[in-house]
């Protein structure tokens, strides 16, 4: 993969494909970025109602939603709200019209001529100054509103949930609690989980988000199961990773476990890795023991599991965009069987054991390599399911 290329596939592709999801034993998908945009992640999005052409279209979604809901998984969409693109039609309105276009107040215009190619001195708020992502104005009442619109279009239309890329950069409380009761009102039911890499209280009390992209457990597994292995060099997201035995690993997930109120440690979205970051067995530079574990220790947490795709086969890939590659479905003969089987296994034993998904999570044990921690249920007080893992 590149940075510009496409490769392939479609939403329809995914519907074809989604028995190998049941199969496996997922109930819930979150995808990229799938609206209109001239760029192969989707991070720039030309138009909010309608996705890409190239992916099939909204009866393209429309399909997926229908069958993914007939085999009772959920479907969260990725909001890409801090900022736009070039082709976005109110900011293409200001590079036409200049300083007489009615949608001036949408973006923020620091100096004319706007200089939306090839300069770092462009004349308007980007991020990370980017010239290809012009920021929103979120003060501006019309733009606030476009955005509460689009999502509560979406859910109203059946997505389960949103997926919230970069929204410290919407550094407003009450945008955020505006837009929770928006998509709330249309499904209470809807997951609204921020792309927050650090501590997150402020989002997490219960008026914002249900949850936050949980990494601090991968850089904390990673730490542990690849102590050995792991790429020293390596700052996922920007943070050191430091290897971690038994006892400091444990200090670690109670920490994590303690950071936020109950209701939003069980609902975190829990993540070994992402489309940001290299795959975990990179990062551990082909530890495939440490996968394993890794992958046993995010199924038995308090949260949302979530399998970044191809995990489970084995897919390898480094930084991005290399951590992008296609799914392999014309080489299944490259899968690793092995890890396939394991995942699976580790997915069916939390679907078994009911203390794994609701239950609190208790440390029993820390010594040298040995770790033992126990879940347990609220829904049956004498349902206890003990964990350990050690060199053994």
């Amino acid at each position: 993969p590149t940075f510009h290329g496409y490769q392939g596939g479609d939403v329809l592709g995914a519907a074809e494909r989604i028995d190998y999801l049941a199969d496996l034993g997922i109930n819930a998908v979150y995808f990229n970025p799938i609206f209109q945009s001239a760029s192969s992640h989707r991070y720039h999005t030309h138009d909010y109602f309608q996705v890409d052409p190239m992916l099939g279209g909204n009866a393209a979604l429309r399909e997926f939603l229908d069958e993914a809901h007939a085999r009772n998984i959920r479907v969260v969409l990725d909001g890409v709200f801090n900022h736009a693109s070039r082709g976005f039609f109110q900011f293409h309105d200001i590079l036409e019209n200049g300083p007489d276009s009615a949608y001036i107040d949408w973006f923020t215009v620091h100096e004319w001529p706007l200089r939306p190619y090839g300069s770092k001195q462009h004349g308007y708020a980007a991020w990370w100054n980017n010239p290809a992502l012009p920021k929103f104005n979120t003060d501006t009442p019309a733009v606030r509103q476009f955005i509460f619109d689009v999502a509560r279009h979406w859910i109203e239309f059946g997505i389960d949930g949103w997926r919230l890329d970069v929204p410290t950069e919407i550094d407003d409380d009450s945008f955020w609690q505006e837009f929770r009761r928006v998509v709330k009102t249309a499904n209470p039911e809807a997951y609204i989980v921020g792309e927050i890499w650090g501590d997150a209280g402020r989002w997490l009390q219960g008026d914002q988000y249900d949850a936050v992209m949980n990494y601090g457990i991968s850089r904390a597994a990673l730490g542990m199961f690849g102590r050995e292995t792991f790429d020293r060099e390596y700052r996922p997201g920007g943070y050191k990773l430091v290897p971690l035995g038994a006892r400091a690993f444990a200090h670690e997930v109670q920490r994590l476990m303690e950071m936020y109120p109950w209701e939003g440690t069980a609902a975190q979205f829990n993540l070994l890795d992402s489309h940001d970051t290299a795959r975990f067995i990179n990062q551990a530079r082909g530890d495939w023991e440490a996968l394993k574990q890794a992958i046993l220790f995010l199924m038995t947490l308090p949260g949302a599991p979530c399998l970044y795709y191809g995990t489970e086969i084995g897919m390898t890939g480094g930084p991005d965009p290399d951590c992008r590659r296609a799914f392999p479905w014309d080489d299944m003969g490259s899968w690793n069987k092995d890890i396939l089987s394991f995942t699976k296994a580790a997915i069916q034993l939390r679907k078994d054991n009911p203390a794994l998904r609701r239950g609190r999570y208790v440390a029993l044990y820390a010594h040298e390599d040995v770790l033992a921690f126990a879940r347990q249920s609220d829904e049956q007080s004498d349902r206890t399911t003990s964990l350990a893992w050690g060199d053994v």
